[in-house]
């Protein structure tokens, strides 16, 4: 009797004690797996998710002065007599309507030389660098020196070229590992960041006016070799202010087409002729209106840019709302980043969960 309940225990003690044996081991494996995850949960979250800070180095020259390539010192802007000796031309690179830009040398460093076109838009010109030398920072291009006298302004040269060039840079074999929509949705992050620095700058609330459509809203900004965005045109950046009841017209002429916004089209019909004095003016909402169009390019067609859009989906509605129920451009930095977050933790994550 006793030695039929001592068998008929055995397994149950042998159950137990295998359980016993294997148990801490798995939850070592479980609890590595575990740790190893929320490290690169972490140091992803570090890495890819825009802080705002400014880059170790780029505001360490006081305002006037800048560094450039491997130059440890920081330097005066270069003057007339700096630009019209030390600066030479070697070609066109591009051309619009108020400026000419040419590759050009430095003390062996490659610049951006841009010259005024035409002198009839010289008051543009003018502009644009009054507002290149208040705006200096991260987010728009390195002022290195300007003339006046012979209307050339002297900036860093960004190889890629302008933001239309995106998808042409990134075809290209060499640049393939950075062709993925985590990459794509940082320059994104980039642009929301460049349109909300302008709407909240030092000097006030500017809108963008040059981007009556994609490509010329493409064109304003460059990209960097380290795959940043960085505005270069400042031309036609007019100044809102609210407090005064001062809003913006972007032009004299009639715009048109679905890239603009709404309140930025003719409100009369086609059967009363434009008339600029008659036209109403607008702010900086304009601005948001765009950037679903612009984020939708900077994606691409790539694999995970669907999902990255999905979870766009509802902030890029709003955008398209009208102007008073427009979110800000830091309440679209905000969401942008906030889906940055939870997709790189969705990167991390799904291995745990599969071998759990």
């Amino acid at each position: 009797m006793n030695d039929n309940r001592i068998m008929a225990k055995k397994p149950h003690h042998v159950i137990a004690d295998l359980v016993q044996r294997l148990t801490p081991p798995v939850l070592l494996l479980l609890l590595a797996v575990l740790l190893v995850n929320l490290a690169l949960y972490q140091h992803l979250s570090k890495v890819s998710v825009p802080s705002g800070k400014a880059k170790v180095g780029y505001d360490v020259c006081p305002h006037g002065y800048f560094r450039l390539g491997t130059l440890k010192n920081c330097l005066p802007w270069l003057s007339c007599e700096a630009i019209r000796r030390e600066v030479h031309k070697l070609k066109r690179v591009g051309e619009g309507a108020v400026k000419k830009v040419f590759l050009s040398e430095w003390k062996e460093n490659k610049v951006a030389l841009s010259q005024l076109t035409t002198p009839e838009l010289q008051e543009d010109f003018l502009h644009g660098l009054r507002m290149l030398k208040s705006l200096q920072g991260k987010q728009v291009v390195k002022l290195l020196g300007f003339c006046e006298e012979d209307f050339l302004i002297l900036t860093e040269y960004h190889p890629f070229g302008s933001l239309k060039n995106l998808n042409q840079i990134l075809n290209f074999p060499k640049y393939k590992d950075s062709n993925t929509w985590h990459r794509r949705f940082l320059l994104a992050i980039d642009y929301v960041s460049i349109i909300h620095y302008l709407h909240n700058s030092p000097l006030g609330t500017f809108v963008m006016c040059d981007s009556s459509d994609l490509d010329k809203v493409l064109s304003q900004y460059l990209l960097t070799s380290d795959f940043h965005v960085v505005v270069n045109d400042l031309d036609a950046l007019p100044l809102v202010n609210r407090s005064a009841g001062e809003l913006v017209k972007c032009g004299h002429q009639e715009l048109q087409g679905e890239f603009v916004a709404p309140e930025q089209l003719w409100p009369s019909g086609p059967q009363i002729p434009f008339e600029d004095s008659l036209m109403p003016p607008y702010d900086e909402r304009t601005d948001i209106w765009k950037i679903p169009d612009v984020t939708n390019f900077l994606l691409g067609d790539i694999e995970g840019s669907d999902l990255v859009r999905f979870h766009l989906f509802d902030i890029h509605v709003a955008c398209k709302k009208s102007p008073a129920e427009r979110p800000s451009a830091e309440k679209v930095l905000d969401s942008y980043r906030k889906v940055l977050t939870s997709l790189v933790r969705g990167t991390v994550m799904p291995g745990t969960r599969d071998m759990l």
